[in-house]
């Protein structure tokens, strides 16, 4: 797995839009990412908008393309997730992004293009908080684990406190870490960009699904061995997806994940505080884990 070089501070890093567009002006993201220490590049997706896109498909695979191509630019930060990144997979250039590796960093709806980066280019990609984000202001917990990702600072894998991670499968387990955001891996079932599994750490986050709806999607993965084919399984925050006051009832969070993933019999912890959360860590995904899910840890293999 190819490990993109870590930025130093002044880097030239390209800000755009893969998925819906930002609310934040480029002044602000521009701002943002100077606090960071770097210097940034906005390129025309990360302050368009089409509808709910941050600009055509054309234009959004153009502005990654084009961004890649750059040795000038160090590394590649999405404005915010969304909807809409599997949407350009099939225009992007992937034998000029295999030839010109670099950082590239986004959650949520971007977890389509951490995972293709992973399987079509071997190139680890980075599950971390977006400029808009960094806009906002990052809490103590958050930025240091942002930090990592962008400039190697070193970061213990670790809940804060008062937050337990529980212990759904005992065992241990080592493998590439893959996965990020539900919605985005039951979508990508059935496609070229089909999330694989197999030997490796799964992590999965959600935000604003009913429990039906995650039972849905979850369903989908089980069903297509996702699961079985795992070395182990972390599940990650599940913000906002209890039931709705009105809605029918049913089956608790934990209830699905007793009834879908247990029993599949891979280490599997849950409570892991990171996703569409604050505080969240971040995670570089394609690296390779290992995981001691009776102790509830887990973190990268040290070489």
């Amino acid at each position: 797995m190819i490990r993109p070089k870590h930025l130093q501070p002044g880097d030239r890093v390209a800000v755009l839009g893969g998925s819906s567009p930002t609310s934040k002006t480029a002044e602000e993201l521009t701002k943002a990412v100077r606090e960071m220490g770097l210097e940034p590049v906005l390129y025309p997706s990360a302050t368009a908008k089409h509808g709910f896109l941050s600009g055509t498909d054309a234009m959004r695979a153009a502005d990654i393309n084009a961004a890649f191509a750059d040795d000038s630019i160090k590394g590649i930060i999405c404005t915010r997730g969304g909807y809409g990144f599997h949407r350009i997979l099939p225009l992007l250039d992937w034998k000029t992004i295999k030839k010109h590796p670099k950082l590239f960093g986004g959650y949520s709806d971007v977890t389509a293009m951490l995972n293709a980066l992973n399987q079509i280019c071997g190139m680890e990609s980075y599950h971390m908080q977006m400029v808009g984000a960094w806009s906002d202001g990052l809490d103590e917990y958050t930025a240091p684990f942002v930090k990592s990702i962008l400039f190697g600072e070193p970061v213990d894998f670790v809940n804060p406190e008062g937050s337990p991670i529980t212990t759904l499968v005992p065992g241990k387990a080592k493998g590439r870490l893959c996965g990020g955001n539900l919605s985005l891996l039951a979508a990508s079932m059935g496609t070229p960009y089909e999330i694989d599994t197999k030997g490796k750490i799964l992590f999965i986050e959600e935000v604003g699904e009913l429990p039906y709806s995650v039972d849905g999607m979850l369903t989908t993965l089980r069903n297509g061995g996702k699961f079985d084919d795992a070395a182990g399984i972390i599940l990650g925050g599940f913000t906002n997806c209890g039931e709705k006051e009105g809605s029918l009832g049913g089956l608790s969070l934990e209830e699905i994940f007793q009834e879908l993933i247990v029993p599949a019999g891979k280490p599997t912890i849950s409570g892991v505080v990171c996703g569409h959360c604050t505080p969240s860590m971040s995670l570089p995904m394609g690296r390779l884990f290992k995981m001691d899910a009776g102790a509830g840890t887990f973190g990268p293999v040290k070489k």
